[in-house]
């Protein structure tokens, strides 16, 4: 009977963060919808409202280091309930701005506190599911939390904002937040590490900070400014010489921030890669697709969103299937099977067109969506297990920022590809076409059919490159070894 009610107890704190997860995530997807309510209630322009995001992502990616570290040092619970709690000030503050000004300042308060919850989350499971099997399972649960918050967002978001207004995206975090902090308190156990830090590592955070700041933020504006742009410029090399700067303040600390020692594991590079590879190509392409959807198929926000049901339905029937193979397929093929079918479906979207039917977007992305969270549970498992209990924090960390980096590369890259390639199309199709008419009409029919034929095509041109890129990281996963042992290791809550 106790073994029943112990093991109920551990699906309890798995669904307890899964509330704090999909909460934060959601609040990324659904307060987009919301800026151009923003922008009419402000005054301000659409470049100006470009911050509201870009001042939540810089923030984000900032801190998520820094509260792995003190989840281990201090209390994972505690940190969760700090960040979760602040997460739902932030969001009340934000729902009562008076201007752009206090909304990128009550963003950042919610970015700070939001970015809590990943490397804490993924410690609270590691700690609380001991079992190897039972561990990649909870966690390939969890991950997919991340797509459906992405997809709920529309949903939710936009019944929202049409019947309350804007400021019901933040307001709704209240009552949502209220729930899981009692859920934390009530079903989660402290757990912290027994290495206990003697000196916080302020400068490399702040090192690491500062150079994080100047690649987010250059590839959050770099389509805008111009990639070789002064503004650019300057932020590719603050990139690189406050990395250079925080690898040699990691070398002499005695308490690193990020122990530069997991790079040295080659499992742990080759799953960071391969994790990397993967969210670029998939955000890459990812982010085009309610564009397209809304651009050339004439959707709705709330009708984008229902394309991407089917999708979360698959990532967590996957998940549950692929925590079910550890010990049973390697991991390593497990990834590369998983990573494989991501590239295929990836690769279904580049015959879309104007007259592509729901069916046409659905079945890729299903066929996308089993293949990422097929592997889901495999690659946050073996991060877990490849470092000492004390450090995983500090490892999942690592993990969502390169998840984090890999998004806002891929979102950069891909638009510029988009971008470029529509150019080319453009120039290409007026050389290969004759118009033998002057009529105003036919030629302004002319200009438009010239303008669909380019961007549509430079639509599946990016498609084809993210294929071809989430190809490559299965590729990177046929590298990957590690010993089944590893994985099966039972984490002591210390």
């Amino acid at each position: 009977m106790k073994n029943n009610s112990q093991n109920n107890l551990r699906w309890l704190v798995l669904l307890t963060v899964i509330v704090g997860t999909f909460l934060g995530r959601l609040d990324q997807t659904i307060v987009n919808l919301a800026l151009p309510k923003m922008i009419d209630t402000f005054g301000i322009t659409v470049t100006s409202a470009g911050w509201i995001s870009t001042a939540y992502i810089l923030a984000n990616a900032i801190f998520v280091p820094i509260w792995g570290k003190l989840g281990d040092t201090i209390g994972r619970k505690k940190v969760y309930l700090i960040g979760f709690s602040i997460f739902i000030l932030g969001s009340v503050l934000a729902g009562f701005a008076w201007n752009l000004s206090s909304m990128i300042v009550f963003r950042v308060i919610q970015a700070i506190a939001g970015s809590a919850d990943y490397p804490t989350a993924m410690s609270i499971i590691a700690v609380t599911f001991k079992e190897g099997k039972e561990r990649a399972k909870a966690l390939g649960i969890w991950s997919a939390s991340f797509a459906a918050a992405a997809v709920f967002g529309p949903l939710i978001g936009g019944p929202l904002i049409d019947n309350f207004g804007w400021r019901s995206v933040f307001l709704i975090n209240l009552p949502i937040g209220i729930i899981g902090i009692i859920m934390a308190m009530r079903f989660i156990n402290e757990s912290r590490s027994q290495v206990q830090t003697k000196h916080f590592d302020w400068w490399g955070a702040l090192a690491l900070g500062g150079s994080l700041s100047a690649l987010v933020l250059v590839l959050e504006k770099g389509l805008n400014w111009g990639w070789m742009s002064s503004s650019s410029l300057i932020c590719y090399f603050v990139t690189v010489v406050l990395l250079g700067l925080f690898i040699k303040i990691e070398q002499k600390s005695q308490d690193p921030i990020v122990d530069l020692k997991f790079f040295k594991i080659p499992a742990f590079v080759n799953v960071l890669l391969n994790n990397f590879i993967v969210f670029m190509g998939m955000m890459g392409s990812m982010f085009l697709l309610p564009v397209f959807a809304q651009t050339f198929l004439g959707y709705s926000a709330t009708e984008t969103g229902f394309l991407f049901m089917p999708m979360v339905a698959a990532m967590m029937i996957a998940s549950v299937i692929g925590g079910n193979l550890t010990g049973k397929v390697s991991a390593r093929m497990t990834i590369f099977i998983s990573t494989f079918i991501a590239a295929i479906g990836t690769f279904m979207f580049i015959n879309i067109d104007p007259k592509s039917t729901a069916i046409d977007l659905i079945i890729p992305l299903m066929v996308m969506a089993f293949g990422l969270g097929l592997g889901m549970a495999q690659r946050t498992n073996i991060i877990a297990s490849l470092v000492d209990p004390h450090e995983i924090g500090i490892a999942s960390s690592v993990l969502a920022l390169v998840r984090n980096i890999a998004g806002a590369f891929g979102i950069a890259i891909f638009g510029t590809i988009l971008t470029k390639s529509t150019e080319n199309n453009l120039m290409n199709i007026n050389y290969w076409s004759t118009l033998s008419s002057f009529d105003p009409l036919s030629i302004q029919k002319y200009v438009s059919l010239v303008s669909l034929k380019a961007q549509v095509s430079a639509y599946s041109h990016v498609f084809l490159i993210a294929s071809f890129i989430i190809l490559i990281g299965a590729g990177v996963s046929l590298f990957l070894r590690v010993k089944k042992e590893n994985l099966d290791i039972k984490v002591q809550i210390e």
